[in-house]
């Protein structure tokens, strides 16, 4: 039975023993107290669930809402209010499942496997212009970010000049040291540009999603303030999550170079290696948030109506009853694809394979042009970000 007495003097940013394992009480929690309750700000103490047979059932069942106005919501700042529709990921149904619905075909497999190609080519210019620099090169400014966004700005059809604009509001928004007057403005920001979009894609439309959803606002199924929403959500998700992927697979690759072949066997290979760096790494390192709606047993323990749940997923994709050896890195692990770095029920990552189809293409490409690619720094010296809603690096410097 898990204690009922919150763990005293809990912060989720923990020490960690090392910058690509979740901080050790995490997973001793796993092991002893798979649910607990935890002190955040403001006298909240949710549930802090560990597990990953647990943290699926609470990601699976519509008792648990991401509405993060509920009184005792665990959210990641204090004051955090919902969003419009458009932000759809902070809604429960019915909401959340039209405006989803005005997005699903946009990120069918069939439709992004067109993608591919695109992202090639994407590729190949940004390795061959950085493969022509010398000194130290930081893949960050140079690759790992800027490929992400000129993806999602050739899926939504917004001119890659103004990538830098939405990179900078996209920082603000995952910063958790934000306040909510400076994420409101962001907000505002990527809503007004892309508002300003909607109105120049009805003159020239193009083949893009932003496009298409501008004709689901002329038939009345969405509102023109939506599309803007929408792109924003979708400005934010497409690049940072990725751009952060790319970096700390890098990393983690760095680390394990007898592995790296893994990625030159195939598209199946290739496939398996990338579940297994989604697993182990994990990147949204703050938890998903729920309330419950309705008094609820997970395990052996009763959440009661109104109490917040944080779901601590990257622990869970290191349980060892989930995973053998969780902590070990396996390319070849047949099982990587159980993990949950992507949500898990209806609320799941819709971008997931654009995700994978990056992750696929970029990581075989990086070590196939740049065989000799190395750290330029100590891995001590390299910063992570320990206030961000998802884990990465703001700088990786590095020479072949």
């Amino acid at each position: 039975m898990a204690p009922t007495t919150p763990t005293p003097a809990f912060g989720l940013t923990r020490p960690r023993n090392t910058p690509l394992d979740p901080p050790p009480l995490f997973s001793e929690l796993r092991e002893r107290s798979p649910l607990t309750r935890v002190f955040l700000r403001d006298g909240l103490s949710p549930w802090l669930v560990t597990r990953w047979e647990d943290a699926r059932a609470v990601l699976g069942s519509p008792v648990f809402s991401v509405d993060p106005s509920h009184p005792e919501a665990p959210n990641l700042r204090a004051g955090q209010e919902q969003r419009p529709r458009g932000f759809f990921l902070t809604h429960d149904a019915p909401v959340h499942t039209m405006m989803r619905r005005t997005l699903t075909r946009e990120f069918m497999v069939k439709r992004v496997d067109a993608l591919r190609p695109a992202i090639t080519r994407l590729t190949d210019e940004l390795l061959t212009v950085m493969s022509g620099l010398s000194g130290p090169v930081d893949l960050v400014e140079h690759f790992s970010l800027p490929l992400p966004s000129l993806v999602i700005c050739e899926l939504l059809g917004v001119p890659y000049e103004d990538h830098a604009f939405f990179q900078e509001q996209s920082k603000t928004l995952v910063d958790r040291t934000a306040t909510a007057d400076e994420t409101s403005l962001a907000f505002a920001n990527l809503a007004d540009f892309l508002l300003g979009l909607v109105q120049a894609k009805r003159l020239t439309p193009g083949d893009d999603v932003l496009t298409r959803l501008t004709v689901q606002a002329d038939e009345e199924i969405i509102t023109d303030q939506d599309v803007a929403d929408l792109g924003a959500l979708l400005l934010i998700a497409g690049h940072e999550t990725t751009a952060n992927m790319i970096a700390l697979s890098t990393v983690t690759l760095l680390q394990h170079p007898q592995q790296i072949p893994r990625l030159f066997g195939g598209p199946d290979q290739v496939a398996v290696a990338v579940e297994e760096l989604l697993r182990y790494l994990t990147i949204v390192h703050f938890g998903l948030r729920r309330t419950a709606l309705e008094d609820v047993t997970v395990g052996d323990v009763t959440i009661r109506a109104g109490e917040g749940v944080i779901i601590s997923i990257n622990v869970a994709n290191r349980d060892p009853k989930s995973f053998t050896d969780p902590d070990d890195l396996d390319l070849a692990r047949a099982n990587a694809r159980r993990h949950i770095a992507f949500g898990y029920g209806v609320h799941q990552c819709l971008g997931q394979p654009l995700a994978r189809a990056e992750l696929q293409i970029v990581l075989p490409e990086l070590f196939r042009r740049l065989p000799g690619l190395k750290l330029a720094v100590p891995e001590k010296g390299i910063a992570f970000k320990q206030t961000t809603a998802v884990y990465g690096v703001d700088e990786l410097p590095v020479t072949w």
